[in-house]
């Protein structure tokens, strides 16, 4: 069974260069461009580590990480 990992990232070109050496190593990766969008992914499907940017517009990682652990 594969490993899962969310990337969140609002630069789609980190978001894919993440995903792309991801699942080169077997893993199966999801990917968020917000915060919000990722707070939805979690609550559909927990991934077993989050890779979380922390500087965001309007729900910064910061705050994100706070809700993920609420």
């Amino acid at each position: 069974m594969s490993r899962s990992v969310l990337i969140v990232d609002d630069e789609q070109a980190i978001r894919h260069s993440l995903a792309g050496a991801l699942k080169d190593e077997g893993y199966e990766v999801t990917l968020a461009e917000s915060g919000s969008v990722a707070l939805d992914r979690i609550r559909a499907d927990r991934p077993d580590i989050v890779l979380l940017d922390i500087w965001m517009p309007e729900l910064d990682g910061i705050e994100t990480l706070k809700k993920i652990r609420s």
